[in-house]
């Protein structure tokens, strides 16, 4: 009877010891290097459930990728920066104020990319129209095409697409994809996608792969969230839109009737040349090929507009938040008006503050979000800043179910925006590797705000005096997901 009160004793004793080294040992390791609410979160959740928040901070604690593929990216930088140095890259447009010069110079020293002149910029709001164009784009290939997508799947809506793969790689172009391998595993069409593409010839590579039995691994929530098309080094597409139907042939999706509105734009120019640039980088990452021996990546021609166009990477192949920077560095130097069209607005402190500011100096902000949310987590997470915002005077509207509104962009004054892959979260700011482009052209942005137009046409305003109507339950489980957001 005494030993087995001892034994009893002895693992509550453990327990208890084990139980404080983890607090203690979390304290110190985990605000490293870590935003301040980030920290919290991740100490919250380690404190409240101590063994399983260790377990899941040491699955995706590290917000970062492997040192090697860092070192790659360094590497990267550095050669584009130098090769690029004193090239000529179109005429710039006079006159630019001393704000974005100072951005443009950010954007070079974070990401490399140098501003380019003499570009034009198409966009492209219709689903299926931006789909069959970048088809008839690859159609016109004659040395190579260049395809990388968060998601790329072979179905009815995309068929055209792969059509126009399978043509230019018979007749001898070269064909490179990239999917991301998390994003596509376990979806619809994904071995049906891949067959496609060995059956065409095309050279393809998933991008971030979990593989532990292959050697391959990183944080498993690390994306490669990229949208991207080169033709030739000629011609580019980017923005938001995946390779894919518009229910993203999901059963909930197609159960809930759910469709994605998205916006991409045709590229000329020397900005072309960038865009092709963050292809071979993460080319070069998933392969170790250098295709700069074959491809010569700055020969630009110089393009049918006359559109300032840099192209920002972003993600956790970089030492710093790319595109959070380039958007705060615009809220502070808007005049007049912002208008920011994000699916997944999570802020972090900064861009909050920034946000709210910009209302407290008298700038028109604008929020596009949707009615409907797809992701329950972040959806909720996003309407716990709805009061801040509203207070602060932000005008919020809601884009109508069924549709989720998938556009990314961001629009100041009547001169200057931003339109990719990124969304205004901390899991775009932290974990996805985004592309964006900054473009200073007043008919560009005119195009933008049509666009604009037609969302606000489309949507309905969340009031205020709507806002305060919400339940409670509502309103926990939004509070709930806003802790959840920020464990990066």
């Amino acid at each position: 009877m005494i030993s087995v009160t001892l034994d009893a004793t002895w693992w509550v004793v453990t327990i208890f010891v084990v139980d404080l080294v983890i607090r203690i040992a979390a304290i110190i390791v985990v605000p490293r290097n870590r935003r301040p609410t980030a920290a919290m979160a991740w100490l919250l959740a380690i404190y409240f459930i101590p063994f399983v928040g260790v377990l899941l901070f040491l699955l995706i604690g590290n917000p970062r990728l492997p040192r090697k593929r860092r070192r790659k990216q360094a590497a990267i930088n550095r050669y584009i920066h130098d090769t690029s140095e004193s090239l000529d890259f179109g005429t710039l447009k006079p006159h630019a104020p001393h704000w974005f010069t100072a951005l443009v110079t950010l954007n070079r020293n974070l990401g490399a990319m140098p501003l380019a002149g003499d570009n034009d910029a198409q966009l492209i709001s219709d689903y299926q129209q931006s789909l069959d164009a970048m088809a008839e784009a690859i159609r016109q290939a004659k040395r190579y095409v260049h395809v990388e997508f968060y998601i790329l799947q072979t179905d009815d809506s995309t068929d055209n697409f792969f059509r126009a793969l399978e043509e230019v790689a018979a007749r001898g172009v070269e064909v490179r994809v990239l999917l991301d391998h998390w994003a596509n595993r376990g979806k619809p069409f994904y071995r049906k996608t891949l067959k496609r593409l060995d059956a065409m010839g095309a050279h393809w590579h998933l991008m971030l792969p979990v593989q532990p039995l292959k050697g391959k691994y990183q944080r498993p929530d690390l994306r490669n969230h990229r949208k991207l098309l080169v033709v030739d080094g000629d011609i580019a597409y980017m923005g938001s839109q995946n390779v894919t139907d518009s229910s993203y042939n999901l059963r909930k999706n197609i159960r809930r009737g759910l469709r994605w509105v998205d916006l991409m734009v045709r590229v000329e120019g020397p900005v072309v040349a960038s865009i092709n640039a963050v292809f071979l980088s993460d080319w070069y990452s998933e392969t170790d090929e250098i295709l700069t021996d074959e491809i010569d990546l700055f020969s630009v021609q110089t393009g049918p507009g006359d559109l300032d166009c840099q192209i920002v990477p972003s993600g956790p192949g970089f030492d710093f938040q790319n595109n959070l920077k380039l958007f705060l560095g615009l809220l502070l130097a808007a005049r007049e008006k912002i208008i920011i069209v994000s699916p997944y607005f999570v802020p972090d402190e900064a861009l909050l503050l920034g946000i709210t500011t910009a209302c407290q100096k008298g700038v028109h902000v604008e929020l596009f979000v949707s009615e409907e949310g797809d992701q329950a987590l972040v959806y909720h997470a996003q309407r716990s800043y709805y009061e801040a915002l509203l207070r602060a005077g932000v005008k919020i509207w809601m884009y109508p179910r069924p549709y989720i509104l998938h556009s990314k962009s961001l629009t100041i004054d009547d001169e200057v925006a931003v339109i990719g892959s990124s969304n205004m979260d901390m899991r775009s700011f932290g974990l996805n590797l985004e592309i964006s482009m900054l473009v200073r052209g007043e008919d560009f942005v005119r195009d933008m705000r049509e666009v604009e137009d037609t969302y606000r046409g489309l949507s309905r305003e969340m009031t205020l005096a709507e806002w305060e109507k919400q339940p409670l339950r509502s309103t926990v489980l939004d509070n709930l997901a806003r802790l959840t957001s920020a464990l990066q």
